[in-house]
């Protein structure tokens, strides 16, 4: 539960010199117009000399100028907090903000309206009016809030309006502290199929270690960001000139790269039925599935950045949580926008580094120099699976597929098991539609290295 801040030093601080004039502008319309009929009852007393109405008149004007000095040096001590069940939300789905405020003063408070400010796209401004707290007591309210477009949004500060018991003067109030609502992309859940690779140890979840005998059967790699400095072999690093580390007998659990096509020239339309939006989705299910299924996971941009990009390659499941890593994820793809960039080399460039397990793309329109590149993706990959988004068919609906078909056919030449995705297609049955085909590919050649890896 965050505390959300309190009163008593706002009070402090409007004990300067234009405190009580800024409470002064709190006068609502009802106090307003007694100072108004006050000040004109005098004036017209003063003129006609009838000392009856000059009575009336500054009654009249000191009744809400009494209110609102009393309002203002009243000194409540108020808490408030708020809390988000849950704190990170599919788009669609409802999220309930629970508000608490606490008297904690020796006095009670007069009649409160609490407000809590929260971005248009969540809905209407929950207000709630609160009779008098007693002192030491508490008030709990809650409002729902819903988004159909993924984000961060702020909820707060809150706000607390104090009132007269004549309605003469308002003050607010406002706390601090504020809270962030993560709306995250859909997610749907994906059948179990079976992909056979060319790869070994790919697939199943299962792991498999690299025996070590001694100093002189080390088998070096490349050195990549993360690794331990410690594990340098200095022996290969002179003999191959770069840097070069040990290989450790540990377990190595299947990986796979989920990219995500986010350059804007590749996407036409907004809106949470765009292909932008279906294609962020489905990498955000794609990346639940194989994290649920024990593969090593890490999502990977046209931008060459990769979450969490911690660790030996940038992958996550072997040695954080999944969940863990599951919600850094879902965390970036909740605020993912669209790049500027124009092609896919930097993300090729990351790819080439090194057998990256199996690969999932969610592409949108390829030209020829880009479906080219992503078709060298598929070197360094047990097995890829492309998902390919034609911005025609999403915001004209018309039959012009020549040129998707063509990028899919120079991606299937390359070994891509490539799909167009169509409006209205839904991702588990191009999921399955993916393993039929990559198991059809595997009996047609033979099946000469057995499965070798797959999706469970």
């Amino acid at each position: 539960m965050a505390a959300a801040g309190g009163l008593p030093a706002e009070s402090a601080d409007e004990q300067g010199r234009g405190g009580l004039w800024a409470a002064l502008a709190g006068l609502t319309t009802r106090g307003r117009s007694f100072l108004a009929a006050g000040v004109a009852a005098a004036i017209c007393a003063f003129v006609l000399g009838q000392e009856d109405l000059l009575r009336v008149g500054l009654l009249l004007a000191v009744l809400p100028l009494v209110c609102t000095v009393v309002l203002y040096r009243t000194r409540y001590r108020v808490a408030g907090s708020r809390r988000l069940d849950p704190g990170r939300v599919p788009a669609g789905s409802e999220a309930r903000v629970h508000l608490r405020i606490d008297n904690v003063s020796r006095l009670h408070t007069g009649l409160l309206m609490l407000q809590d400010r929260v971005p248009y796209v969540l809905g209407p401004r929950p207000r709630f009016v609160l009779d008098r707290v007693e002192a030491g007591g508490r008030r709990e309210v809650s409002y729902r809030v819903r988004s159909d477009l993924r984000g961060r949004y702020p909820l707060g500060p809150l706000q607390l309006r104090l009132t007269d018991p004549f309605g003469m003067c308002e003050l607010t109030r406002a706390f601090s502290a504020y809270d962030t609502l993560t709306v995250i992309p859909r997610t749907e859940p994906l059948p179990p199929v079976r992909l056979s690779g060319e790869a070994a140890g790919y697939g199943d979840g299962r792991h498999r270690s690299l025996a070590l005998a001694g100093e002189d059967d080390v088998i070096p790699r490349g050195y990549r960001h993360g690794d331990d400095l410690r594990r340098v072999h200095w022996r290969s690093t002179a003999r191959y000139g770069e840097l070069m580390v040990r290989r450790e007998e540990q377990p190595q659990r299947a990986r796979c790269t989920v990219l995500l096509d986010t350059r804007d020239l590749a996407y036409a339309g907004a809106g949470p039925d765009s292909a932008f939006e279906w294609a962020v989705s489905g990498a955000a299910s794609a990346l639940t599935h194989m994290l649920e299924r024990g593969f090593s996971v890490r999502l990977l941009t046209d931008t060459g950045s990769s979450v969490p990009g911690e660790g030996a390659g940038g992958f996550a499941g072997s040695t954080q949580d999944s969940s863990d890593s599951a919600g850094l994820m879902m965390d970036t793809l909740a605020v993912v926008d669209h790049s500027d960039g124009g092609g896919l080399s930097r993300a090729h460039d990351v790819l080439r580094g090194g057998n990256e397990g199996l690969l999932i793309g969610f592409f949108g329109d390829l030209d020829e120099e880009q479906a080219t590149v992503a078709a060298k993706m598929r070197r360094r990959s047990g097995a890829a699976v492309a998902f390919v988004l034609d911005s025609v068919l999403w915001t004209r609906g018309g039959p012009e597929r020549g040129p998707v078909e063509e990028r899919l056919r120079l991606l299937r030449e390359a070994g891509w098991t490539a799909l167009a995705v169509r409006p209205g297609d839904a991702l588990p049955d191009l999921w399955r539609q993916a393993g039929r085909e990559r198991t059809n590919a595997g009996a047609a050649s033979g099946g000469a290295a057995g499965t070798a890896g797959g999706w469970s």
